[in-house]
């Protein structure tokens, strides 16, 4: 039977949207496996590596080369609006705030697990099919190693509204850390990301970003709210563009347009609900994406063992990482604890991370897998972890009262 690709695209948008709603709901799944962690998972099996190699024909006939056009258009936009919500959650003021404390715990939970997933990664460059086509040894460590220190803002966000805590003194001093960390993530990427056959055009645009930020912003002090958010998709287009054409990542464009902005702009609902929309509508298209790009060649488990080393080396690094700072600042061993499960979330953020390594060819496709699938363990491992912890914590404090 024979269908066209809107007939075809639709069928995928179905599957895409309705086999990971359905698992979350009638599995009840919140507690081990948030919806983002299913619909990651969903995109995995969908992809490929698995359902493409069990069913080839189901995989051919669905996925054609035009739906997958259609389907990446749609997961690039998702993407940046993603990452740009990410950049206007950035408080730097708030850590400036408190800054003896934020860089102590910021630097040492993104240090140590780098550390620990750069030694990971040069023990992988000893064998053959991890590295990427033009990566030099040193940029394939180095992002390796950053994907394992990475903390995903957005997906913690949503994580302590599940335990309650955002808007508590934890949740917002977790915040001030993982947006610190934030910030040096994408600043390191870009220094990866640097092409010296394309430094003149990168030097530009650093060069013009901030007066043109100037400018921009001085704009949008006088714009109403409604108008802020057509400006700000303007905007959002302009800078990824610059950014990509400059040899970075449109993606890299795309946080720097949302980090040059401020929250109050928009307001606290709004972007909460923004992002709830998106996550809602349009990321799942960016999940399946993802995984249409997984690949299980190396041979073997080794996906899988190379998969369970970084992700003990991000958990450890993170965990160490926290307690080290913790008997710095006087923390409890409890509270050092959680802070720690906290930031070694990965989910979304790091996802992307990886899918730009990719782009530029500084890791292979299953090195992608590879961090995929611990940025889908490190995730589910949080809730689980955390609970109860707070729980405990809860109940000694009401005790003592």
């Amino acid at each position: 039977m024979h269908m066209g690709t809107t007939e075809l695209f639709l069928i995928a948008m179905t599957a895409i949207v309705g086999i990971p709603y359905l698992v979350w709901r009638l599995g009840d799944t919140d507690y081990w496996a948030p919806l983002v962690v299913v619909q990651t998972l969903t995109g995995i099996i969908l992809g490929p590596g698995i359902m493409g190699k069990a069913f080839p024909e189901y995989y051919s006939f669905v996925f054609t080369p035009a739906v997958i056009n259609c389907l990446n258009g749609l997961a690039w936009w998702a993407v940046m609006l993603f990452v740009m919500l990410a950049g206007i959650e950035l408080d730097l003021k708030k850590a400036w705030a408190h800054r003896r404390e934020s860089t102590i715990t910021a630097g040492l939970a993104l240090g140590t697990p780098l550390v620990l997933g750069c030694v990971a990664a040069a023990g992988m460059l000893a064998f053959d099919g991890w590295a990427g086509t033009r990566a030099a040894d040193w940029q394939f460590v180095a992002g390796v190693g950053m994907a394992c220190a990475v903390t995903a803002l957005p997906v913690l966000i949503m994580l302590m509204e599940k335990l309650e805590i955002l808007r508590q003194p934890l949740g917002q001093r977790v915040l001030r850390y993982a947006s610190l960390d934030d910030l040096l993530i994408w600043g390191v990427l870009a220094l990866i990301l640097l092409e010296w056959e394309r430094v003149g055009r990168q030097v530009g645009f650093i060069v013009l970003f901030v007066p043109v930020t100037m400018l921009f912003r001085r704009l949008m002090v006088r714009l109403g709210e409604r108008d802020r958010w057509f400006v700000t998709l303007i905007w959002l287009c302009v800078c990824s563009f610059a950014a990509d054409w400059a040899g970075l990542h449109f993606m890299v464009g795309a946080y720097l347009a949302g980090a040059v902005m401020d929250a109050e702009w928009f307001g606290e609902e709004s972007l909460d609900r923004m992002r709830q929309v998106l996550l809602l509508t349009l990321m799942p298209v960016y999940f399946l994406s993802t995984g249409l790009r997984t690949n299980w060649a190396v041979g073997g488990y080794s996906v899988f063992v190379a998969a369970g080393g970084l992700l003990l080396a991000s958990t450890v690094g993170k965990l160490a990482g926290a307690h080290a700072a913790g008997k710095l600042l006087g923390w409890s061993r409890t509270e050092s604890s959680v802070i720690g499960w906290l930031l070694q979330t990965k989910g979304l953020v790091m996802i992307i991370f990886a899918n730009i390594l990719l782009d530029k060819g500084i890791i292979s496709s299953e090195t992608f897998t590879a961090l995929l699938l611990m940025a889908v363990g490190s995730t589910m491992l949080t809730v689980p972890a955390v609970y109860p912890k707070l729980r405990a914590a809860a109940q000694l404090v009401f005790k003592a009262a």
